[in-house]
């Protein structure tokens, strides 16, 4: 009678295990969540195996408590930290000693719970009720709770890392549809001006799928072309964003019959409306007016375009203008710059990305080989393909660290 007793406790024990593993495999497969999964966990320590106090802890880059029942006020800030150099030297099941001072005094076994030869979690329980009738005594269950914690620590894994990836091929192509937006608000190479009075090249290459940086060339009326470049502070999804409302309010203001000094005043009011004072753009802003050869200028804090006078064999920085939009909800002072240019002579413009590019020696580019570029026989179209060769022969395979933006005018 007591082994038909024995045999029948022992057939009730390995239905109860196969059971909960099946019933868990059974809700990772419906793709239960992990409250779902963590419920189910909890009920087979607390409701069948009679386990009153319970705290697991896993390893998610950093641990974290995903469980905690039945722990008392005394111990209810338990943290990773508090324990971390005690249980890490754990790798085997252990009863914890009666002279385990806090936290561990109120538990009775620390199980923990490798995958790939990784710790992956570590499960205390404690105030464990040998006396009842059914499953118990607890000590035969210890390798069944440390399976079943590797299978729900490992299907919450999995999860994680499916959102993950699920959230980043929609960040993909969130990023895809912002860059074919923004490569839309950039000129094309057919827009630019290539006429009797005016050439016009371009290089464009932002750090990532999507940059703060922007130029663009319109004709304002018969006898003017207005051209700017710009740089949003930063970079990435933010600085595009910002830039491309600049761009829509700077095009509907350029139209006008604003002055150089109102437009900039009100994109000044525009960016602070829109960064909320966490970003500024540099920007330079100029027209050129065809009958008389003058380009009028502001420089909002931007890196001075280079100009080349070909006849005299000199160049000139152009920096009259003021500080970056965003930066003040005022621009103090405002200086328009003005300038003569006559055929031949050559404009760069550019963002800090070319200057500020840096090699393997952290040596930065510079404008030493800007003045290199825009010296040479040929267009501008020859200076830019110059710089650019230059540019790689100076980095030498070392990646971009910002968006870079070059615009270069021939007058002719």
């Amino acid at each position: 009678m007591v082994s038909q007793n024995a045999s029948l406790r022992k057939l009730n024990l390995s239905n109860f295990k196969l059971n909960s593993l099946l019933d868990l495999t059974q809700a990772i497969n419906e793709n239960l969540s992990t409250v779902g999964l963590l419920e189910k966990y909890e009920n087979i320590l607390c409701h069948e195996l009679n386990i009153g106090k319970i705290i697991v802890f896993i390893e998610d880059n950093d641990w974290e408590t995903i469980l905690r029942v039945g722990i008392p006020e005394s111990h209810e800030n338990i943290l990773y930290k508090n324990i971390e150099p005690e249980m890490l030297k754990y790798e085997e099941i252990t009863g914890i000693s009666f002279q385990m001072k806090y936290p561990f005094d109120i538990f009775d076994v620390i199980i923990p719970v490798f995958h790939k030869d990784e710790p992956v979690a570590y499960v205390l329980i404690g105030d464990i009720d040998e006396e009842q009738q059914g499953i118990s005594p607890i000590i035969k269950h210890l390798k069944f709770i440390q399976t079943i914690t590797n299978i729900i620590v490992v299907a919450i894994e999995n999860k994680r890392l499916y959102q993950e990836s699920l959230e980043k091929e929609v960040l993909r192509k969130e990023l895809e549809v912002a860059s074919k937006m923004q490569s839309m608000l950039i000129p094309s190479t057919d827009s630019l001006p290539k006429n009797p009075y005016l050439n016009v090249a371009t290089y464009y290459k932002p750090h990532s799928q999507v940059g703060g940086d922007y130029y663009d060339f319109m004709a304002l009326n018969e006898h003017e072309f207005g051209f700017c470049i710009a740089d949003v502070s930063g970079k990435g999804v933010s600085a595009a964003i910002l830039m491309s409302n600049f761009q829509a309010n700077l095009r509907a203001l350029f139209k006008s019959k604003l002055s150089l000094i109102n437009l900039v005043k009100e994109l000044n009011e525009l960016v602070n409306a829109s960064a909320h004072g966490e970003k500024f753009i540099t920007f330079f802003i100029a027209k050129y007016n065809i009958k008389n050869k003058s380009i009028q200028y502001i420089n909002a804090g931007h890196n001075p375009p280079l100009l080349l006078h070909k006849e005299k064999q000199s160049m000139v920085y152009l920096t009259n203008g003021c500080v970056g939009l965003g930066m003040f909800e005022e621009i103090p002072t405002i200086r328009v710059g003005t300038v003569h240019v006559s055929p031949g002579d050559k404009l760069v413009c550019y963002t800090d990305g070319l200057i500020e590019a840096e090699n393997d020696a952290l040596t930065e580019f510079g404008t030493i080989p800007l003045e290199g570029a825009i010296s040479i026989d040929g267009g501008i179209d020859e200076s830019i393909h110059y710089l650019n060769t230059s540019l790689d022969a100076f980095l030498d395979g070392n990646s971009l660290g910002d968006d870079i933006t070059i615009i270069g005018l021939d007058f002719l």
